[in-house]
Parts: structure tokens; C-alpha cells; sequence
């Protein structure tokens, strides 16, 4: 989608972007309030990214460089509701996939076995399962870590 901007996270961005998270899914079943939400966007470990859309942050995507076996790790991705289904979320996927193709032949994320729809969005990017941690986070729900090969 060519009319998506994506640019690093500003002060204001980070906050917009901590409660839009703490508001949606996966993150609600998963218990994470809005105050685990500001500390995981405000940690400078993390690389975050704002999509921009008609003007106004629209997606975000947090980002760990060497976040499993030195490889990227995509630690977040949302895109506002708003905003659904307009192609944001393979626009922030194409980018941190291209931020790191360069230099890292894997990227990395995990999806909750309760997120149909986030596991099947990565299975059509070419994302595979590599492993499954039951009951990980919370009771009765898996954490499935999914991997790519970008070279």
C-alpha cells in the first residue's frame, strides 16, 4: 500500500500506540494492561514504528534486533481498528521484514494459539510454527513461536 508512511515512534506516538494495544486483542485475554503496554514502548530495547494513514498513526510495529538466537523478533504489531483490512498490517510486516533482510537471514515472532486470524496472516507471509509453549503466558493458551527465513 503506497500511501502508508512508516516512521520511528515519537514521544506522543508511543503513548497512542500503549493504548491502543492494551485495547485489543491479543493483549485483553492476555491480561497485558495499559501500563505493561507503555513500559514495553517506552523500553529502548525495542524499535518501534508508527504507519501513518490519511494523516493519523494507523499501526504499529515493536521490534527486538537480536531478539531470538540473535536473530529479529517481532515483539508487537497492531493496526488500529479503524484501519483493518486496508493492507497496514502487511505494509509494517514488508518493512521490519526489509529493515533487517540485510543482515539477519531469520525474523521471528510469537502469536497466541487463540489468534486464528494473526497465525493465519503469518502462514500466508511464509511464516512457519517452530515451537509451541503451552500454557506460556496464560492457562489454556499456547504461545506459538513462528520464524521466516528472509535470505
Amino acid at each position: 500500500m503506497t500511501d502508508v508512511r512508516i516512521e520511528k515512534a515519537t514521544d506522543d506516538e508511543r503513548e497512542w500506540a500503549a493504548a491502543m494495544l492494551s485495547s485489543c486483542e491479543p493483549w485483553i485475554t492476555l491480561r497485558v494492561d495499559l501500563e505493561q503496554c507503555r513500559q514495553a514502548c517506552r523500553d529502548p530495547e525495542y524499535l518501534m514504528y508508527v504507519a501513518h494513514l490519511e494523516g493519523a498513526p494507523c499501526g504499529v510495529v515493536l521490534l527486538q534486533r537480536r531478539g531470538v538466537a540473535g536473530s529479529p523478533y517481532v515483539k508487537s504489531i497492531a493496526v488500529a481498528e479503524g484501519f483493518r483490512k486496508r493492507g497496514v498490517g502487511a505494509t509494517l510486516m514488508d518493512f521490519a521484514e526489509n529493515l533487517y533482510r540485510g543482515e539477519a537471514k531469520h525474523i521471528f515472532l510469537c502469536v497466541s494459539s487463540f489468534n486464528v486470524r494473526a497465525r493465519a496472516f503469518y502462514e500466508r507471509r511464509g511464516y512457519k510454527a517452530a515451537a509451541e509453549f503451552e500454557d506460556y503466558v496464560i492457562e489454556g493458551a499456547s504461545e506459538i513461536l513462528m520464524h521466516k527465513r528472509l535470505r
